[in-house]
């Protein structure tokens, strides 16, 4: 427990019932609680009794006027009469509540429930004549809160220079983190103390193609645990981030404090904003349990419903793609030299020398299209497909691709007939090295192409420095930009694929066409830097909480020196982990990513891949634990089969799943896909088992995974 002096503690108690304003869960196990302190707004937390968030304060510091210097905005003391964090008094509270069924259009379940008790504080600040409003949804699974800004005579346009949301706790906590960075999420998770963090942070990154680091600063979502008798498990993130920058949070780690702190564009502002408007939520889901922290749909359930009129062209997809091999080495994006110096526009790409090394050819996509089409796939992505990737990365260059040009070895037109006499759907990828001035020139003729060809779903990019130039990926500038994209590819039925992008934070509500996101350190940087063994059992708890994630498992030759002789890198994992992978994150647009050459040697394991749903009616965690293992079980949306999956860390682990979530009195066939007995995810990853049961409600099966493996468990009903 942190000290407090009996002199402060009597003048808390002071302030105790003073412009309080109170409520409840629908459930009554949340009170949160809102009052003012000399004018400074503060609210607290408590779960059945107990104080999760001690008295935190709320506000914002703005800049004096909305014009400001290019990065020379001194904070002045005079300057803190325009903040908006003091000084205020309540003039009107406002309560409501909701209890909906809502269904996604592609989900974990066949539909979400939205139940929350609200409160909208309505805060005068006398000295401006301006008006805030302070609102809080209270959900069964936590709180949510947000700041509104009326339009009005004295609060039309400001600029925010920072926002000072504060989530103040009482203990030091077990904390799953990783560093703060304006443009990327691709880093290692870090488990610490909160009290440990700024110990660690020095030693928690690694280099990346875009890089602003935020010192001692974690990004969100931010797992924790309160270890003890009575455990409590917190996540902390931020919900509907649309029209505002993304969120990280200051460490204070002797007091167990985190404060927000947004993503500047380059001047150093951090929004600009014209009322009406509202920031995004910031969320704390609390639980005794992972599970129900997993499990839960709340950062969703503040997002606004989409304003869509169709989307019956949304769908979740299986997919195959030539992209591994240019990851590891083995071939390469561009067609010709990398560096030349290439202009689009201008450079006659059929005269330059070929490499022989260029994966987007006519006869290995051919080749992908055949393997996929044969095993029940309905998607392709093709990276390299189009002009520039000879100089596409570190030049700051604007004009990188027209995103509608093949290169010589790509005939656009034959590939896509021939995919489509298969039933493939090439899947387009517009790579955009971070200029998405460029990108937005483009988009429409690069959907209208895709329109003509029959491309109903886009890989995006964005690897490097954001353009324009000193703006950051997760900037308001930038986050604006995303969904002007996922906006206009709704003009055109498209779906969106994010990579190198801003992490979700239940958009997908909003724009279920943007059905996906990277954003994270996914399968690619086993062939960089490595991924840790219990990087995908944090995962579920962090990244995933805002939106599904793109994270290309299936890889089935984990030792990349079966390529190169020598070659030290490997995939962290056995074979049977990266199949329960399929289980335990939730990718509608699902990707087998290894080559076709090594499925063909391992085709009993395959099927699994080849079997398992994208999109689901139900979802079960049956058992999990932040940075050590997630298992569960799914039920594939439309039908009666179910599909289990349990990962682990780098230690052994034994689980018994109990299938007493099956239906009563019915028999299931269960195909188990196990790690052998063997196996180790560094000796020998590719030993696995597989062998077929009969099971009912009332089974049990005990499982030993490895180190770092799994077990992946197909069920389907025995007709009577």
């Amino acid at each position: 427990m942190k000290k407090i002096t009996v002199g402060a503690f009597l003048l808390s108690m002071m302030f105790v019932g003073v412009n309080a304003q109170s409520l409840k869960s629908p459930d009554g196990k949340f009170e949160m609680s809102f009052q003012l302190k000399g004018g400074v707004p503060y609210y607290n937390l408590k779960y059945n009794g107990a104080t999760v968030v001690e008295d935190s304060k709320l506000g914002l510091r703005l800049f004096k006027d909305t014009s400001i210097k290019f990065a020379s905005e001194i904070a002045k003391p005079e300057d803190a009469k325009f903040d908006l964090n003091n000084g205020f008094t309540k003039t009107d509270e406002k309560r409501d509540s909701k209890n909906e069924t809502w269904q996604p259009v592609l989900g974990e379940k066949k539909s979400y429930i939205n139940n929350y008790n609200e409160l909208a504080v309505t805060l005068n600040q006398a000295s401006a004549d301006r008006s805030i409003v302070v609102k809080f949804r209270l959900f069964n699974d936590g709180l949510g809160f947000r700041y509104e800004f009326p339009q009005q005579k004295n609060l039309n346009y400001f600029t925010i220079r920072e926002e000072d949301s504060e989530i103040d706790f009482p203990t030091d906590m077990k904390a799953w983190w990783m560093v703060a960075d304006y443009d990327s999420q691709e880093y290692q998770y870090q488990e610490t103390k909160i009290s440990e963090i700024p110990a660690r942070w020095d030693k928690a990154f690694d280099a990346n193609a875009s890089q602003s680091l935020v010192k001692n600063a974690v990004q969100s979502p931010l797992m924790l645990k309160k270890e003890g008798k009575d455990p409590l498990y917190i996540n902390v993130a931020e919900a509907a981030v649309l029209d505002y920058p993304a969120s990280h949070l200051e460490v204070d780690a002797q007091n167990f404090k985190f404060k927000t702190h947004l993503t500047a564009d380059r001047q150093g502002a951090k929004g600009y904003i014209q009322t009406p408007s509202v920031t995004p939520w910031r969320t704390i889901i609390v639980s005794p349990k992972a599970e129900e922290v997993m499990a839960s749909k709340m950062i969703f359930n503040l997002n606004e419903p989409t304003k869509y009129t169709d989307t019956s062209y949304i769908h979740p997809t299986k997919y195959m793609g030539v992209w591994w091999e240019m990851i590891i080495g083995k071939s390469q994006w561009a067609y010709a030299e990398p560096e030349s110096n290439v202009r689009i526009g201008q450079t006659d790409f059929s005269k330059l020398t070929p490499t022989g090394k260029h994966a987007a050819n006519n006869t290995k996509v051919k080749e992908y299209i055949d393997f996929a089409a044969e095993n029940g796939f309905k998607g392709l992505l093709i990276e390299g497909w189009n002009i520039g990737w000879e100089d596409w990365f570190g030049h700051s260059k604007e004009f990188v691709f027209d995103f509608i040009t093949p290169y010589p070895d790509f005939d656009i037109k034959m590939l896509n007939e021939y995919a489509h006499s298969k039933g493939i759907k090439l899947i387009m990828h517009h790579e955009t090295s971070g200029s998405a001035t460029n990108y937005e020139r483009w988009s429409d003729k690069a959907f209208q192409l895709m329109n003509k060809y029959g491309y109903d779903a886009v890989k995006t990019g964005y690897v490097g420095d954001i353009i324009p130039r000193g703006e950051h990926h997760y900037s308001q500038w930038t986050i604006n930009h995303f969904y002007r994209i996922a906006e206009k590819a709704n003009e055109y039925k498209i779906m969106i694929n994010s990579h190198e992008s801003v992490r979700p934070t239940g958009e997908s509500r909003t724009y279920p066409n943007y059905i996906s996101a990277e954003a994270a350190r996914g399968t690619e940087y086993e062939a960089f830097g490595g991924n840790n063994p219990d990087h995908q059992t944090i995962l579920p708890f962090t990244r995933w909480m805002g939106g599904s994630m793109d994270y290309t498992p299936g890889i089935f030759q984990t030792k990349l020196d079966y390529y190169f002789p020598g070659d030290k890198r490997f995939v962290k994992t056995t074979l049977a982990k990266q199949l329960a992978l399929y289980v335990t994150m939730y990718m509608p647009l699902q990707m087998a990513a290894d080559l076709p050459e090594n499925y063909k040697k391992h085709m009993d394991a395959f099927q699994f891949i080849k079997d398992v749903a994208a999109d689901w009616d139900d979802t079960k965690i049956l058992s999990a634990e932040p940075g050590d293992y997630v298992i569960t079980a799914r039920k594939a949306k439309g039908t009666e089969n179910w599909f289990v999956g349990g990962i682990t860390d780098e230690n052994k682990r034994d689980y018994t799943v109990d299938f007493s979530f099956l239906d009563k009195g019915q028999k299931y066939e269960a195909t188990i896909y196990e790690d052998g007995k063997d196996a180790d995810y560094i000796d020998n990853p590719q030993s696995y088992n597989i062998y077929k049961k009969e099971i009912t409600s009332k089974s049990k099966i005990n499982f030993k995974m490895v180190r770092s493996g799994g077990f992946a468990v197909t069920i389907k009903k025995i007709n009577k």
